[in-house]
Order: C-alpha cells, then sequence, then structure tokens
C-alpha cells in the first residue's frame, strides 16, 4: 500500500459536467491543495481536434494552460487523446507544442481498437512522452479474446496500464479475476479507474491495488461524468488508515470543500438509473442527458435502460389513431399556472365551443376539466403517465384517449392499466427533426392528426414569474423551436389564450372568445 501512486483527474473527468471551463479560483485552490498532498499525477483534461460546439479550456488545454499548471503544480502532469478521434497525422498539431510541458499522454481506448491504438502509442513515444493506456469497458474483457491475445503488444509501447470500469458496475471479486488475466500478459505498472455507479469504485480501488495494481485513479468529490468516480478524499482517508501514508486534513478540507460547493449545482454523484446502467454493465453516456431532462421520471429511464439490455426497440406496442378522428378546433393545454388563474374564462370558452378537442399536453392541470362534454386526449410522454395515474381515479371516465408517439419509443413506454384499452400511437412527427417525443411535440402532432385548422393555446406561461433555472430554460428554448418548426412546416398559427413569454406564439386573450 506504501508504494502507490496516485492520479487525480477532477479537471478532465469533471469537464463533462462543466464543459470543461472551471472558475479562476477554484482552480488556484485544487493545484495549492493537491502540493500538500500525496499525489503524484494530475491530468489536467484533453488535447483534442476543434470540435463543433463549445467546450472550454480544459478541453483542448492550450500552452497558455500547460504552462500555468506548470509553475502551479509540483508534480507531473498528464493530459489525455481519445484514441478514436485521433489519426498519427495529427499528433504534430495536437501534441508538439505540449512537449517539456507534459510528461505522459494517456489514450483512452476501446479494447476493440488496442492495435490502432498501439500504433498511435508508438508515434507519441517518438516524441519524447510517458504513455498511459487507458482501457476501457473491463467487464467487457473476458469476452473478448482477440483483445486479451493482443495485450502482450502493449509492452514495449505503453509505460502504465489502466483498467477502466467505464460501466461503474464491477465487483471486488471480478477486479482480482480480470487482474490475474492482465498480470499475465502485462509486464508494466497497471493502474485501475473506477467509476461509482454501484459505490464500488472504493472497494474495487482497494481490490485492485491488493491484488496488483499500483495505480489508481480518483477525482475530488467524485466530480466526473455520470455517477462519478472514485473520492480522492475518500481514498486518501483509507491510505491513511491502512499505512503509513502522511496526509494533510486541511489541505484536504481545502479542496473538498470548494468541489462541494460545485457539486450543490451540477449535483453529480450515483442514482438509480446509474446504479440500473452499472449493474447491467449499460453505457451511461445518455444516461447522463436522460436524468438532465425534467420531464424522464426514473422510471422511464430505467425503462429504457432494460430494453436496451433486452435488444428490444421498445416494451409496449398499441393501435394507430384511427385516421378518421377529425376535429376542426383544438386546445392544447399546458402545465403553466395561468391555466388555473384563467379557469372561469376557459370553462366559459369551453361550454361555448364543445366541439373543441382538448389535447392535454401535461396532466398537470387535467384536474380542472373532470366532467367537459369535450373530447379530451392526454399525451402520454416523459411522467405523464404517472401523472395522469394519480388522478384517474377522481377525474372519471376518459371521453377521447390517451396518445404515444410512434413506435419505437427510445425512453420505452409506460401507460397506466386503466386506460389501456383507449391508447392509441400517433404516426411520426414529421414537422420537427428533434425532439419527436417532447409533449409539445405529441401535442402539435395530436392537432395535425385530427387536420385541426384552428390550434389554441393555453398554459404556456414561460416561468415568467422565476429566474430560468438551466433545466427551465432549456425546455422553454426547446419549445420556440418545436413551435417554430411547426409554423414554418405547416404555415398554421398558434393562438395562445392565456398570457406566455414564447415569441414563436402567437398572443390573443381567452376574453375576445366569450
Amino acid at each position: 500500500m506504501n508504494n502507490i501512486t496516485l492520479l487525480d483527474c477532477t479537471l478532465r473527468d469533471g469537464g463533462y459536467y462543466t464543459n470543461w471551463d472551471f472558475d479562476s479560483e477554484l482552480v488556484s485552490t485544487y493545484f495549492e491543495s493537491l502540493n500538500k498532498l500525496p499525489i503524484v499525477w494530475v491530468e489536467i483534461g484533453y488535447r483534442s481536434k476543434p470540435q463543433k460546439e463549445y467546450l472550454g479550456e480544459f478541453f483542448y488545454c492550450p500552452d497558455f494552460v500547460l504552462k500555468n499548471v506548470r509553475n502551479r503544480f509540483n508534480g507531473k502532469i498528464a493530459v489525455m487523446l481519445n484514441e478514436k478521434d485521433v489519426q498519427p497525422e495529427y499528433l504534430d498539431e495536437l501534441l508538439s507544442s505540449a512537449i517539456g510541458l507534459v510528461d505522459m499522454v494517456r489514450l483512452a481506448i476501446d479494447p476493440k481498437n488496442i492495435a490502432r491504438a498501439i500504433v498511435l502509442g508508438k508515434e507519441i513515444k517518438k516524441m519524447g512522452f510517458q504513455i498511459g493506456f487507458n482501457v476501457m469497458y473491463m467487464s467487457d474483457w473476458k469476452n473478448q479474446p482477440e483483445f486479451l491475445d493482443i495485450l502482450p503488444n502493449i509492452n514495449d509501447v505503453a509505460d502504465y496500464f489502466y483498467m477502466v470500469d467505464s460501466y461503474g458496475g464491477i465487483y471486488p471479486e471480478e477486479v482480482k479475476d480480470i487482474l490475474q488475466i492482465v498480470k499475465q500478459r502485462v509486464s508494466i505498472p497497471i493502474g485501475f479507474h473506477g467509476h461509482n455507479n454501484m459505490e464500488l469504485a472504493l472497494i474495487n480501488s482497494l481490490a485492485a491495488l491488493e491484488n496488483g495494481a499500483t495505480l489508481i485513479d480518483a477525482t475530488i468529490t467524485g466530480m466526473g461524468r455520470g455517477a462519478g468516480n472514485l473520492k480522492m478524499e475518500l481514498l486518501l482517508t483509507a491510505l491513511h488508515a491502512k499505512s503509513s501514508i502522511d496526509l494533510d486534513f486541511n489541505a484536504l478540507s481545502d479542496i473538498t470543500h470548494v468541489f462541494e460547493q460545485l457539486q450543490q449545482k451540477y449535483q453529480w454523484g450515483t442514482n438509480l438509473p446509474y446504479m440500473v446502467s452499472g449493474a447491467n454493465s449499460l453505457p451511461q453516456k445518455d444516461v447522463m442527458d436522460w436524468v438532465g431532462k425534467r420531464f424522464y421520471s426514473y422510471n422511464s429511464i430505467i425503462r429504457a435502460l432494460h430494453n436496451q439490455k433486452n435488444k428490444v426497440d421498445d416494451n409496449d406496442k398499441f393501435e394507430a389513431l384511427d385516421k378518421r378522428i377529425s376535429h376542426d378546433e383544438v386546445l392544447i393545454i399546458g402545465g403553466g399556472p395561468s391555466v388555473i388563474g384563467h379557469s372561469k374564462a376557459v370553462k366559459t370558452f369551453l361550454e361555448k365551443n364543445p366541439n373543441m378537442a382538448l389535447i392535454h399536453a401535461s396532466a398537470k392541470n387535467a384536474k380542472e376539466f373532470k366532467g367537459f362534454r369535450n373530447n379530451q386526449y392526454f399525451c402520454l410522454v416523459g411522467i405523464e403517465g404517472n401523472r395522469l395515474e394519480k388522478i384517474l381515479n377522481d377525474f372519471g371516465d376518459i371521453n377521447g384517449f390517451c396518445l404515444l408517439p410512434s413506435y419505437p419509443r427510445k425512453m420505452g413506454t409506460y401507460v397506466p392499466n386503466k386506460v389501456k384499452g383507449i391508447t392509441r400511437e400517433l404516426s411520426e412527427a414529421s414537422f420537427v427533426n428533434s425532439p419527436k417525443d417532447a409533449h409539445t411535440t405529441l401535442a402539435l402532432q395530436s392537432a395535425l392528426q385530427m387536420k385541426a385548422s384552428k390550434i389554441y393555446i393555453i398554459g404556456y406561461d414561460g416561468y415568467s414569474k422565476a429566474i430560468l433555472s438551466p433545466r427551465e430554460l432549456e425546455l422553454f428554448n426547446e419549445n420556440e423551436s418545436i413551435f417554430a418548426a411547426f409554423k414554418r412546416t405547416t404555415k398554421l398559427n398558434l393562438l395562445s389564450l392565456t398570457p406566455t413569454l414564447y415569441q414563436e406564439l402567437f398572443s390573443d386573450s381567452i376574453y375576445t372568445k366569450l
């Protein structure tokens, strides 16, 4: 235990939450603290070719960043390349200016590309860098004999071999078994990079150390993609207790404190969907995005993961909505508070228009429309199946249908048992490229399929009474893009009868219709 080498990769792995931008004061505290801790290596980010989106300084690590880190940190510096994105002819552009500033280049490698990585590693080695092979998906290695057969060829290229538990669901006994296989083929130092989906990153790292690994990756507060990584402060505390490793707890407290504040904003760490993805060795790339969407319930996410595991497109299929169903006028009802605020006017409006169809984009305000003669349709996406289920007993019989996007649905399908007999699927939404499974998309597609010539909207307020959270801003922008695509494709006007901040809606007033 006293001969291990620790590498901190917080800025690189944590960048998935911040777009690889970090506050300068936080970075200063980070390096000041690391200099007082028994951490030999710091991996500060990627070196990458330009991407078609904004990604910050630690994704590209320009020379001034490398020089700044070299002046601040007393230990050794590493950067990472995504092997799948790098060809040998890119290396001069990516790495030549880093010579003398960076000690090690680590390659993130899919095991199926190990032969290609060896060729790339040889070229990097010629430039004078140490090489680390970070090979992903270790839980699948036993099923990849081609990878295991070629593994001995890395010994003359790489300086370090890191086993990466990409899914965060491997168990200590598996770490031991895989290490035994690796040690028979690899003669260079072996490291372990654990993800924390199942909260096994610490015990797996300790198991790796006890069975021959000598290098461990970790991040401050576990900050990292998806469920995150092994917490550096936890590892250091455990090693301090198990061995004679010296530890400055004040320095450790200083750095964990600033990252704990950041964690309150970005909420990294494990949860049920990440646990399911880890336990079943399923990629967490989509989960990170799904968890951030407030309209995807945990049940939806877990259902999508199980569909992936079972290799099915969707877990349920329903009859198509009869194309003979038509309504000249429809009222789309959102979840905004204006529906309640103007409920008397809305009810009067509907009493005067009993043939107008109601399309509930969200069931949030559905109880207000109990007992109306109008046909009512409920969009079942995201959490709406669960919302509808909670009000069904009080609502009574539905004079209409529950509606689903076209089959298959990427999040799988949940329909309350009580309404399965009146649930129908729509044709694919052709007026918008993405997202096709959003509440607003489904509501507008419903109106189109019903051949509506007049579409009224209520309850799309636009969060006028509060500062937008990142999720609300994302949803607002998404709705705006859906409205714009609908108008552009169909030439139909969307009339909001309650107050709205959506610029793509035409503002009208419910009171002019009474």
